[in-house]
């Protein structure tokens, strides 16, 4: 396709290996798997890619409407999400934008293959292709209602079996003899933390996302520790690259972790706090027939 015979490429890729004094590939691994030196070259090469974009981008016409395809975990940093988009537009108008949740190897696939064009994704590895990334403390989180029988399987609730934080808690528990059970699934975050309210079980989350609940962050769980997580802000490599680096270089610092007392006032957070207060006070409020 590129009108480069395969003994070229071999070539120039040995040529490559010998310039940076080390192998690119995995040769005691199935198929094609990057070292992490070739991980680091790639990551390089797209940036590289992406500059070169940028400049021919300076000499083409004012571009369309275009439409941005945002992928994150769960729902929750949804609502953080419309703060950075309004700065984000200020500087770029002529974009609108379309946001969903999905689990992280199948968005990180969609964003390869071209479907998505930013990705916010959980990993256990360090994300080394990542424009930006930190690492985030996972927690059990619990309500008053909470109780584990230590001698029953843990009652667990996340957004799928699939869920990278639910599979954590697992292997936790798994690693310490002790077996779980999923009791309840849902697509929101209010759902869930409403059923744990309710007494259903724990969900494990990231510390920087509790945060934004009125779940209790379990220190002292009769539960074993859980790891830390890396979280990596994805961007698609294309014409458009310009635009997805400055709003992903916008929501990375939103969506890092910050030290309580900033979460207190800002206004990014109070659509969540009002949807979590409406919902406590719509629990607390008798049925027809109660009281």
């Amino acid at each position: 396709m590129l009108g480069i015979t395969q003994p070229a490429v071999s070539a120039q890729m040995k040529r490559l290996q010998g310039m940076l004094a080390g192998d690119l590939f995995d040769r005691s691994a199935p198929g094609i798997v990057l070292t992490r030196k070739g991980e680091a070259v790639v990551s390089h090469a797209r940036r590289m890619i992406a500059l070169n974009d940028q400049i021919i981008g300076l000499t083409q016409p004012t571009p369309q409407v275009q439409t941005i395809r945002v992928g994150l975990p769960g729902d929750l940093s949804g609502p953080l999400l419309p703060w950075t988009i309004a700065k984000f537009r200020k500087r770029w108008p002529d974009y609108n934008f379309q946001v969903r949740s999905g689990v992280a190897g199948p968005l990180i696939a969609e964003l390869r293959e071209g479907n998505v064009d930013i990705v916010v994704a959980l990993s256990h590895d360090e994300p080394t292709d990542a424009r930006h990334y930190w690492t985030d403390e996972l927690i059990w989180a619990r309500s008053d209602a909470t109780t584990v029988d230590s001698n029953l399987p843990v009652p667990m609730l996340a957004f799928s079996g699939e869920c990278m934080c639910y599979r954590a808690g697992v292997k936790a528990l798994q690693d310490a003899g002790r077996t779980s059970r999923l009791v309840y699934t849902a697509s929101t975050v209010l759902s869930l933390a409403a059923g744990v309210d309710a007494g259903l079980g724990v969900l494990v989350m990231t510390r920087s996302r509790i945060r934004m609940t009125q779940l209790i962050r379990w220190d002292d769980a009769p539960l074993p520790a859980l790891p830390k997580l890396y979280v990596g802000v994805y961007v698609r490599d294309g014409v458009d690259s310009a635009a997805l680096n400055d709003l992903a270089d916008e929501l990375a610092p939103m969506l890092r972790p910050k030290p309580d007392d900033i979460l207190l006032n800002r206004r990014e957070y109070q659509a969540v706090s009002h949807a979590f207060d409406k919902a406590a006070t719509l629990r607390s409020v008798p049925r027809s027939g109660e009281g």
